[in-house]
């Protein structure tokens, strides 16, 4: 079916509470706040994401960065600022996910 969301297309049959919330809430609300540009939101959304080692939501996050106004550079470059913060680990990985995405 055309014209899914993501969240609708991932999970719409299992979980439709959590795809609405998803996008009613959070994207339909807290992304459009006026208060915080969109690339700033994706920062810090793909920031948090590799804190936390939410490796599987990262790629559709660095994408949609990427969209908002990131360039690859400034989200690698992020990625390197936080191996002191977050963990070489994370970062290490972070960048893997990184490196696939930006080749697509």
């Amino acid at each position: 079916m055309t014209g899914q969301t993501p969240a609708q297309a991932a999970i719409g049959d299992f979980a439709p509470k959590l795809v609405q919330l998803t996008d009613d809430v959070l994207f339909g609300d807290v992304w459009e706040r006026a208060a915080l540009p969109k690339r700033d939101r994706s920062l810090v959304t793909v920031t948090s994401l590799i804190t936390s080692g939410s490796f599987e939501q990262l790629p559709n996050h660095l994408r949609l960065a990427k969209a908002n106004g990131l360039t690859e550079t400034e989200l690698i470059e992020a990625i390197v600022h936080l191996a002191f913060y977050a963990g070489w680990p994370k970062a290490m990985s972070a960048i893997q996910v990184a490196k696939r995405v930006f080749a697509e």
